[in-house]
């Protein structure tokens, strides 16, 4: 904060002045403690001193920037961002007194703490950003953040999708498919699962689970549910799987976790093979057929004692299809590959040994899906989807 900021901090200070009236009350203080200041700076002031009180500080403008879908705070010094897909340094640098208000400020809205005895957490931003803060004595170096951006803009099936792929996807939610988004970390999971349930039916009652809540949906009848960590005092943590137990109580038509990572994948399938069709989650994996391993163990994670066989014959029950999306090195995320979930037994011919049969790929429909939709009012695929 520079010399003027600073005084015009102080100064607003002790005026006291309620929140209404500040706006107006910045500009005059900046003008009376700087009167040859120009117009165009004056603004610039007010902005930061405003950033200082009530926002994040210096952090503003870089989560103001559309082009910023990261920003990494690696203790004192510069922060970086990823702009375009790439990491790079920044001018903003802060020192611990700095990170530690600006960790304050996140966290005492959604009612969660990070102190030496807890010092991991996870928060949100109003907008859906997601924040995982780490702290000493586990952070070696000072405290550091990590802000994934929610996107300001509302992403449509078209913008990460070839238009045969993004037709067979948006039918596949009409048809209350049970679909699966796979992906790496910052590949894009979330923004796709908002994409898809864009093409969720109006009216229809959507119930969300997760971690922290960032899922935008443009939908108008949503319930959203965000666990809850054990605190210090006592107070009981409520996990992604008592969201799921909660919600199949709470007259969903459709159910959508953010991400399986646990075993909560037990009752998120059991959801989808008792009638709750068109359900919609995320899992970390490399592709369709590993995301569908993948699966396979967090269920196994449940403690239940199942075979593998039957967890294998629940899930390819419960799931149509598995969406894999992926950031290449431009930093652009494209549906990689689409892939049906293989019934046992259903198809003809010798034994196929993989999970799962692709559909599409990144540049068209390769071919349709065996399995006809959940709902039958939403009609058949379309051949003309597919390549020629």
């Amino acid at each position: 904060m520079t010399g003027l900021e600073a005084e015009v901090h102080r100064r607003l200070l002790e005026a006291g002045a309620p929140d209404h009236a500040v706006p107006g009350l910045l500009a005059h203080l900046v003008r009376d403690a700087s009167p040859l200041l120009p117009a165009g700076e004056v603004e610039e002031v007010v902005a930061r001193v405003q950033a200082r009180v009530w926002g994040l500080g210096p952090l503003d403008p870089l989560l103001a920037d559309p082009a910023v879908t990261d920003v990494l705070v690696n203790g004192p010094g510069p922060v970086w961002v990823d702009r375009g897909g790439r990491l790079q340094p920044t001018d903003v640098v802060l020192d611990r007194a700095a990170i530690d208000l600006v960790v304050e400020r996140i966290l005492a809205p959604v009612g969660r703490r990070v102190d030496p005895a807890s010092p991991v957490v996870d928060a949100r931003l109003p907008d859906g950003s997601r924040v995982h803060v780490v702290v000493p004595p586990l952070a070696i170096d000072g405290p550091c953040m990590a802000i994934r951006r929610f996107a300001t803009r509302q992403i449509a099936l078209a913008d990460v999708a070839p238009p045969s792929v993004a037709a067979l996807l948006a039918w596949a939610v009409r048809a209350r498919a049970n679909v699966v988004v796979s992906g790496a970390t910052g590949s894009g999971k979330t923004t796709l699962l908002n994409a898809l349930a864009a093409h969720v039916p109006p009216g229809e009652r959507i119930v969300t689970i997760e971690d922290a809540a960032e899922l935008r949906l443009p939908a108008e009848h949503v319930v959203r549910l965000e666990t809850r960590p054990a605190s210090v005092e006592g107070v009981a943590a409520v996990s992604c799987r008592d969201l799921v137990r909660s919600a199949l109580r709470m007259r969903p038509d459709r159910i959508v976790v953010g991400e399986v990572r646990g075993g909560e994948a037990l009752e998120l399938v059991a959801a989808m093979n008792t009638g709750h069709d068109g359900s919609l989650s995320t899992v970390h994996a490399n592709g369709c057929e590993d995301a569908l391993r993948r699966l396979e163990t967090l269920v196994l994670l449940a403690g239940v004692a199942l075979p593998l066989d039957a967890v294998r014959d629940h899930l390819a029950a419960a799931v149509d299809l598995v969406v894999h999306i992926a950031r290449d090195r431009h930093g652009q995320r494209r549906v990689a590959e689409v892939a049906e979930v293989r019934l046992p037994g259903a198809e003809p011919g010798p034994a196929d040994r993989r999970a799962t049969r692709l559909v599409a790929d990144d540049a068209a429909v390769r071919r349709l899906p065996h399995r006809a939709g959940r709902d039958r009012s939403a009609g058949a695929p379309s051949d003309g989807w597919c390549a020629p």
